[in-house]
């Protein structure tokens, strides 16, 4: 396969729900940790707290006590809603990074298309929904190179390669994107996977190859459970949790290889250098003390994990 690396848009960015198919907006959580007893926001609490990296933040969050996060909930199992609460990888590493710097994190699910704009418009501090770190986001370019927003930096935090997800016993047989010539897929809009189909369908040429994109996965994927669509596309370890989960395992598989592994990252934004250094700093941490590896254990996805923290590694 030679796809385009991991899930997200070149604009903005992508994921799934949970047992194939749960669209979620304007979900909440608080996760993380601090001394739940302290006051944030007053002077005594920002002196009295004692995580190992709550003077690297910014003054502003210090006081406010939180790290608001913008994420798309509907990407299992990196984050997806299950009890009305957002659960998943992203929210599990976040709720360890908390620890280390002493605040909560605060996730709010929209959707994905819109997770880069929030942080210029200052509504979110960063983003954690398995957005791709790529050049492109970096200087804040769309796909022809023309410049959209002041970018963004990415803390780089987890490794994902991208595999098709087909209807189980795969009729067609799609083992590759070559296979997908002169068919139909299905894909969540504004995403990398769109970006793939897209450049897939070039490749095709005459052989056309028809993209149908959805406002989130759950969409796509049902249209592939249907049979109007031979696959979706997404990142490994989505597609493998799909294809385990929906229909009691009897829905998808995933054809072919995973391929093209590339980095997820913590979007925050340029203007906030302190963040993001202490973010880095924080990943290092729960790198070093195990806890980032406990839960890249608990969903399965340990071969994802990275060695160590990087800014802006993606390419």
């Amino acid at each position: 396969m030679t796809a385009s690396t991991t899930r997200r848009t070149t604009a903005a960015r992508s994921r799934i729900a949970a047992v194939g198919a749960i669209a979620v907006a304007g979900a909440l959580i608080l996760t993380g940790c601090g001394d739940q007893t302290e006051k944030k926001g007053s002077g005594d609490a920002t002196k009295s707290n004692s995580a190992p990296l709550f003077s690297a933040l910014p003054k502003k969050i210090q006081d406010a006590g939180v790290i608001k996060v913008g994420t798309d909930a509907a990407y299992a199992p990196m984050e997806f809603t299950e009890g009305g609460k957002i659960v998943g990888v992203d929210p599990d590493i976040a709720e360890a990074l908390g620890k280390q710097l002493g605040v909560k994190f605060e996730f709010t699910s929209g959707s994905f298309d819109g997770l880069i704009t929030s942080i210029y418009s200052g509504r979110q501090d960063v983003i954690m929904s398995s957005v791709t770190d790529n050049e492109k986001r970096q200087k804040g370019l769309d796909d022809e190179g023309k410049q959209i927003g002041k970018g963004i930096d990415f803390v780089d935090y987890f490794s994902s390669g991208v595999s098709l997800l087909v209807k189980k016993g795969n009729p067609q047989n799609i083992k590759s994107l070559d296979d997908l010539c002169g068919k139909t897929v299905a894909v969540q809009r504004g995403t990398i996977y769109e970006d793939t189909f897209k450049a897939q369908a070039t490749k095709c040429g005459d052989k056309k190859l028809t993209i149908e994109a959805f406002d989130t996965d759950a969409e796509a994927q049902t249209r592939v459970k249907a049979g109007g669509a031979v696959a979706d596309l997404n990142d490994f370890p989505v597609a493998a949790y799909i294809a385990k989960t929906s229909g009691g395992g009897n829905d998808f598989e995933v054809g072919g290889a995973q391929a093209d592994v590339g980095l997820f990252g913590i979007g925050v934004s340029k203007e906030n250098t302190q963040l993001r250094d202490a973010l880095k700093q924080a990943l290092d941490a729960i790198i070093k003390d195990g806890s980032y590896a406990k839960v890249l254990e608990k969903w399965n996805v340990k071969d994802s994990a990275v060695q160590s923290a990087t800014v802006n590694a993606g390419k």
